[in-house]
């Protein structure tokens, strides 16, 4: 490990992740969804490895993130959805962005913004079905509709797609959806439009609602090798996860039974015990919420964080085992990965020979970005991507199978 926190991006795993969604759910279009610098692991090498590995679309939330990937020489389709009040719209229709439109107000802008470049946009309009966010309020839709024929016609934008987002609040809200976004296809076709894209599904209803797949399915979550499901782990979805959060610890100390560790005392040391120090916090991304309840594994074993968790370290309760500083720390992973050897830069003794003489056989699994989400009481998306610009992303497999 060359530096002391980093977050390794297997993308050999995001590659297979793509390749077995694609084969899986079977639409003609595959967006992979890289908004938030693709949930934390890295927009442009995720982007590029998404595309080689069978995405045929890319998708993001604003207008920032969009140029970032062609500024990155990224040509793909390319979707943004998300737009201020006062967006100038005019530098993405020269980029060949694709405009998500969720008001007439911003349908008109763009129009305005293609006519004065002579450039004909191309617009996904998103209709609300039951999320209550961004998107065109069914009593709009006609309306909307027939503006969006309008300027068809004066050739200045097309309509390429229409969307919408389920909730995933429950099978029946979810099928109530699919039907509202299916009278609004129909309600589309009757004004005279015609897009080549439909798609409602993210990762969780493109698994397991069929009748949400339509044209194109926008995959999230399920790049990254993480499960939508709170009853499926990764695996039994036919997944890898592709980030892997640890450092090197930076301190070992004993204390004596009855010591207070981090602030407020929240734990004191049962016994007479060592104690790990590592080098990450709630600056990097690390939930404070999972003060005293996360572990994490340090030479395959794992062991309790203890005390709160600070801006910029926490603490590790190893007991009487015996710990050196260097020795690699994993917060989070793939549980079902063999582990990889490696050597603390102190002691030079090979992982999976461990000081108990346990051998590789011995080894825990590591915990799992789920695991962390139980711990802060949030979602496994959360955790990969509040991981914060003080952590290093290193790449592994950066040549995608195939």
């Amino acid at each position: 490990m060359s530096e002391f926190r980093e977050a390794v991006v297997d993308l050999g795993a995001v590659a297979a992740n793509v390749a077995h969604l694609r084969a899986v759910i079977g639409t003609p279009h595959f967006m992979a969804v890289v908004k938030a610098n693709a949930y934390g692991h890295g927009v442009v090498p995720v982007a590029r490895t998404a595309l080689a590995a069978g995405a045929d679309w890319l998708g993001v939330a604003d207008l920032t993130e969009a140029h970032a990937l062609r500024d990155a020489g990224i040509e793909a389709p390319l979707l943004a959805w998300l737009h201020g009040p006062d967006t100038d719209f005019a530098p993405a229709i020269t980029r060949d962005i694709d405009l998500g439109v969720s008001s007439a107000r911003q349908l008109r802008a763009i129009a305005d913004a293609a006519g004065r470049l002579g450039r004909v946009a191309n617009v996904h309009l998103k209709l609300d079905t039951g999320l209550s966010r961004n998107g065109l309020n069914a009593p709009d839709w006609a309306e909307v509709f027939a503006l969006a024929a309008g300027f068809e016609r004066d050739r200045l934008v097309h309509v390429r797609g229409i969307f919408s987002h389920l909730s995933n609040a429950s099978p029946a809200a979810d099928d109530e959806a699919v039907a509202r976004f299916c009278s609004g296809l129909d309600l589309a076709a009757a004004a005279g439009l015609a897009p080549e894209l439909a798609h409602l599904a993210s990762t969780a209803a493109a698994l397991r609602l069929p009748a949400a797949r339509f044209s194109m399915v926008r995959i999230g979550i399920g790049l990254y090798g993480l499960s939508p499901f709170d009853d499926a782990t990764p695996r039994e979805l036919g997944l890898a996860p592709a980030m892997t959060l640890r450092a090197s610890v930076a301190a070992v100390r004993r204390v004596p039974a009855g010591a207070g560790v981090s602030y407020d005392y929240l734990w004191r040391a049962p016994e007479d015990g060592n104690l790990a120090l590592v080098p990450l916090g709630y600056a990097d991304g690390v939930p404070r919420a999972a003060s005293g309840s996360a572990r994490v594994s340090i030479n395959g074993q794992g062991y309790p964080i203890v005390g709160r968790i600070a801006m910029d370290q926490f603490v590790v309760s190893v007991g009487q085992d015996s710990v050196e500083v260097g020795d690699e720390v994993v917060l989070f992973g793939d549980p079902d990965a063999r582990p990889v050897p490696f050597r603390s830069r102190v002691t030079g003794i090979p992982a999976t020979l461990d000081r108990k003489g346990t051998g590789a056989d011995k080894w825990e699994p590591v915990p799992s970005a789920a695991d962390w989400a139980d711990a802060a009481g949030t979602i496994n998306y959360e955790i990969v991507t509040r991981i914060g610009h003080r952590v290093p992303r290193s790449y592994r497999n950066e040549e995608p199978a195939g």
